[in-house]
């Protein structure tokens, strides 16, 4: 892809520090040579949080109608928000949720339509976007649903590590009976394709982690590992996914092992998010694997306390869209590569190189 990439920013809930983050990202001048940022919200809003922020001022903004329109070395933003909505820092209230909600659709319509090549979501405040959208769970299980994909996989994403989860927003107390043999592969496969389309890795290597402490010590600590886990890990090694474990999940991260790997596998969210964001929270992003378009968040949530205090670290949101840029970048590169190999009969998926995901 030699054009820039055209990305979507949703503003996520305006009452929490997804503005400033935004703009704080956006005074970095290599941003624009690399994308075409299109803001999806309010640019009553962008311009009241924008005053609040010494050193802004020649960032120039573009208001269009739709993606299409976009001014390519400007912050376009398109006006989805009515004008007349109540700006409150660090509250969260309907007004916010229900502008946060209308933005992502607004985006996700665009994604669809193909006038975006990426999609960067700011944070949002998932109970009270629920109230206006009853069933609500997050970004991930909404962009599942709206692309209309069997699965996908919440992937957190840093410099030097990638750690996935198997369940999602789900109570700890429902995880072990949400976990099978069949979901557990079907983010293995996911990981696996996404670890080689999105990233490029040829010959991914996964590590498996086991639900109980100590992996269930042989069952004494429950059975999960013996009885889905493992046969889980074995059943992806019959088609050619170099998945391993399952591993204690107490001492993977304390003795570096996820270095060891391209990818680690949790059974559940605060199994790998806990150590993921203790080691990597400026640089954290959330990647959703497993869709036909690119969506990623920064690794943190609204943060009201620090609204409009001029003090959030933009370092997530800026890495949300680099890698972004990087992944619609080796998708583009990976698919063209699988399109020269079936056209000249190279193909072989026993080598690793499956089709797109």
């Amino acid at each position: 892809m030699d054009r820039k990439i055209i990305v979507g920013i949703t503003q996520g809930d305006t009452n929490g520090v997804g503005y400033e983050v935004i703009i704080k990202s956006l005074t970095d001048s290599r941003m624009l040579d690399l994308c075409v940022p299109v803001v999806y919200g309010s640019s009553r809003a962008f311009g009241f949080y924008k005053k609040q922020l010494p050193d802004v001022e020649n960032l120039n903004t573009n208001i269009i109608n739709t993606a299409k329109d976009y001014h390519p070395k400007r912050v376009n933003i398109i006006n989805c928000v009515p004008d007349n909505f109540r700006i409150d820092p660090g509250q969260p209230t309907p007004e916010s949720a229900n502008a946060a909600l209308i933005a992502l659709r607004e985006a996700v319509k665009d994604l669809k339509n193909g006038d975006l090549d990426a999609l960067v979501t700011a944070p949002l405040n998932k109970k009270a976007v629920a109230l206006h959208f009853p069933g609500f769970t997050g970004h991930t299980e909404y962009l599942v649903n709206e692309f209309g994909v069997k699965d996908g996989l919440m992937f957190l994403i840093a410099d030097k590590m990638r750690v996935g989860v198997v369940t999602n927003h789900l109570s700890l107390s429902k995880v072990p009976s949400a976990l099978s043999v069949d979901s557990i592969l079907s983010k293995l496969r996911l990981m696996n394709d996404s670890l080689r389309r999105d990233f490029g890795i040829v010959r991914p290597k996964i590590a498996v982690l086991g639900l109980n402490p100590h992996s269930g010590d042989g069952g004494l600590l429950g059975s999960e590992e013996t009885d889905i886990i493992n046969p889980a890990i074995e059943a992806a090694g019959k088609e050619n996914i170099l998945a391993f474990g399952a591993f204690s999940p107490d001492g993977f991260f304390s003795t570096h092992q996820q270095y060891n790997y391209d990818a680690v596998l949790a059974m559940y969210h605060d199994q790998g998010l806990i150590p993921f964001k203790a080691l990597a929270f400026d640089t954290g992003v959330n990647f959703t694997a497993g869709l036909p378009v690119v969506r990623t968040s920064p690794d943190h949530g609204t943060a009201y306390e620090l609204a409009g205090k001029g003090a959030a670290n933009p370092m997530p949101m800026k890495s949300a869209i680099y890698a972004a840029i990087d992944i619609a970048r080796n998708r583009c590169s990976y698919d063209s590569m699988r399109e020269n190999m079936l056209r000249t009969g190279n193909d072989d998926s026993r080598s690793g190189v499956r089709g797109p995901v």
